[in-house]
């Protein structure tokens, strides 16, 4: 694995919420912030099914998120972007998966009381940016997936 792509992994590792990105029937951007449990490069949210994010996503798969910090000091700022395609999941083994990886992190999510509308979308990467203005201003590595 590339060094990039392990930064990116270890910080999306370490975070919980993204604003993700996805078009509407009509082409234009919208954003939606999510709380997110990763898998490796993969993440997954839950989310209704009757959200503009699953209508978008149902019509057009093509997504991208940021996941980043408020920095005061810009020249400590990092985070990822990412291309991605995004599923909203089905399959009964899928749908488990997505529910253990959500759960480890989220436990108190247990707890909520069931809803038919609940559904979990996995989102895997594309292509990805770890941003590193450590390294220098406007510092970016790219890495495919």
């Amino acid at each position: 694995m590339n060094g990039t792509r392990e930064r990116i992994i270890e910080y999306l590792e370490s975070h919980r919420k993204m604003t993700l990105a996805t078009v509407t029937p009509d082409g234009r951007p919208l954003a939606h912030t999510v709380e997110y449990a990763t898998d490796g490069s993969t993440v997954y949210f839950a989310t209704s099914k009757n959200t503009r994010k699953v209508q978008n996503i149902l019509k057009n798969p093509d997504v991208s998120y940021a996941v980043d910090e408020d920095y005061d000091d810009w020249l400590r700022i990092q985070g990822v972007q990412m291309e991605a395609r995004a599923t909203v999941l089905t399959d009964r083994e899928e749908v488990e998966r997505a529910a253990a990886v959500y759960l480890k992190k989220f436990p108190f999510v247990a707890d909520f009381p069931p809803n038919p509308d609940m559904v979990f979308v996995k989102v895997e990467p594309v292509r990805g940016f770890f941003l590193d203005y450590t390294k220098g201003f406007t510092h970016r590595e790219d890495t495919e997936f």
